[in-house]
């Protein structure tokens, strides 16, 4: 749950561009989005594995730079 406090003398613009930011930083859009439709539990260890797969390559491409 992200909990923002309006500053004294804070815009608008400012406090909604803070709370924006709570909130990319908290996830809430990657979850939302992930949740927008059922996933099948053999679909999300599928996707988990690629993802892992892909983490490793990264990281190994930056050890070999």
């Amino acid at each position: 749950m992200t909990q923002i406090n309006v500053k004294e003398g804070e815009s608008y613009e400012s406090f909604i561009r803070r709370f924006r930011r709570s909130c990319e930083r908290a996830g809430i859009p990657k979850e939302v989005k992930r949740r927008e439709y059922y996933e099948k539990p053999s679909q999300r260890k599928k996707r988990k594995l690629a993802e892992a797969k892909r983490k490793a390559w990264r990281r190994n491409q930056e050890a070999l730079s």
